[in-house]
This record gives structure tokens, C-alpha cells and sequence, in this order.
């Protein structure tokens, strides 16, 4: 209950903390990384709590998950408040875009339906902006904070919907290549948005089109076990973050 079961989870909300970090290194943006690991490891508790309350019901689980959630909330809070005096009111601005993506994904927490494509995408690009509060604190200008919160949902947007379809072809289940195609699109627009606004992401956007051509290659292979298409993930995810920041060291 404590801790995530959503291995990929993991390595979605790592990368923009790693990424924020390698871009503009600070005390503040270190807190504001722990504190969104912590909102992540606490998802779980929160839907728990979340869903019992939905269904009017109160077990054993549902307290226990209160709990452990509000212990988990507070040290949140605490690491929040760390950074906050560290940083000015300005540095805060990709709440307003992350905020509501990740209440998107609470609310299908709370119906049970969070495997569904919208709460994954709009989850994994609402957490992304880590990176560019991370960057912030560090005193990174707003175009490279901006982008490179551009850069990581450039690849979620890929990554996602191609987890998906293998997983769906493990299972025996259609596969949707137009559907993947029209992502890998929205993915690469992104990549090149990115680009154009500050060019020290030419690099990471340069890391986000390899990673499509990865993926696209790895679809010519058999279907294979989850944890494998997980690992190629997290390599490809980390590839992206380190290609990333070089580029803004670069420049």
C-alpha cells in the first residue's frame, strides 16, 4: 500500500527530477524532487482512500491508507515549504498547466479507471513539469525550464501509447499502429516546439526523434515479456534525459 506497484511510474517521475537537476543543480529543486517522488509513492494510498470514498464504504484498508497517505502528504508538505523560501513566487509557474493534468488522472484514480490511455497521458505529462519547477528553482531561464518540460512530455506522448500496444499484442489483443503513428506525430511536434523556443533543446529533441526510430524498430521484434519492454523504456527514458541536459550544458 505504501509503496507503487507502476514500475514504469517510477522511471516517468525520476526522469524530470534527473533532468531538472542536471540542468540547474540547487538545494531547492533537490526538495522539490523528493517531494514529487513523495506525491508519486503517495498516489497510492490517496486512490485507495479515494475509491472507498466513492463507493461509500469504510474498511480496515481505507483507514490504514489514510494514514499512511497523510504521513506521506506531510513530509511532502515539509519539503515544499523547504523550497519555497529558497525560491521566488515566480519559479512556480508550471503549476498552472501541472495541476490540472494531474487531477485528470485522480479523478479515473478514483473511478478505477487510471490503465485508461487519458489518465496515463495526462498523469505522465503533468508530473514532466517537475522538470521545469526543478530547473526553475535553480535559477534556469523560464525558455529552458519551459522546454524542458516540452522535451519529457515529447516523450511520454511517444512512450505511452507504444507501452500500451505492445503490451496489448503480449496479450493477444489488436494492435493499433495508426493510432501509435498519430502519437509518434504529437511527439515530434513537441520535440521540434522545443527546438525552435530555446536551442539548447535541439539535442533532447534530436534524443526524443531516436527514440521514436527505437521504438518503431523494436516493433519489428516478437512480443516480449513486460519487464523487458519496461527496461527498454527506462534505457530509452534515461537516453533522452542525459542527451537533454548535455545539450543545455552545450549552449
Amino acid at each position: 500500500m505504501a509503496v507503487p506497484t507502476e514500475h514504469g511510474g517510477w522511471g516517468l517521475t525520476l526522469e524530470p527530477v534527473a533532468l531538472g537537476l542536471l540542468v540547474a543543480p540547487s538545494l531547492a529543486g533537490a526538495c522539490l524532487g523528493l517531494a514529487a517522488m513523495g506525491l508519486f509513492v503517495a498516489r497510492t494510498p490517496v486512490r485507495l482512500v479515494l475509491v472507498d470514498g466513492r463507493r461509500r464504504r469504510r474498511l480496515p484498508r481505507t483507514t490504514l491508507a489514510a494514514r499512511v497517505a497523510t504521513a506521506e502528504l506531510t513530509i511532502v508538505a515539509v519539503l515544499v515549504l523547504v523550497a519555497a523560501r529558497r525560491i521566488p513566487a515566480s519559479a512556480w509557474w508550471p503549476l498552472v498547466a501541472m495541476v490540472p493534468l494531474v487531477a485528470t488522472e485522480l479523478v479515473y484514480d478514483a473511478r478505477s479507471r487510471s490503465r485508461r490511455l487519458v489518465p496515463e497521458l495526462a498523469g505522465a505529462i503533468g508530473i514532466a513539469g517537475v522538470a521545469a519547477l526543478v530547473a526553475g528553482a535553480g535559477g534556469a531561464p523560464t525558455p529552458v525550464a519551459g522546454t524542458a518540460w516540452l522535451l519529457l512530455a515529447a516523450r511520454s506522448t511517444t512512450a505511452i501509447p507504444t507501452v500500451r500496444d505492445q503490451i496489448a499484442a503480449l496479450h493477444g489483443r489488436a494492435r493499433r499502429p495508426r493510432t501509435v503513428a498519430a502519437f509518434d506525430l504529437a511527439a515530434l511536434v513537441l520535440a521540434v516546439a522545443a527546438a525552435a523556443i530555446e536551442p539548447g533543446a535541439t539535442l533532447g529533441a534530436l534524443a526524443v526523434a531516436g527514440a521514436v526510430v527505437v521504438q518503431r524498430l523494436l516493433d519489428r521484434l516478437p512480443p516480449t515479456r513486460a519487464a523487458i519492454v519496461g527496461a527498454r523504456q527506462s534505457a530509452l527514458g534515461l537516453a533522452v534525459v542525459a542527451v537533454a541536459a548535455l545539450g543545455y550544458a552545450l549552449t
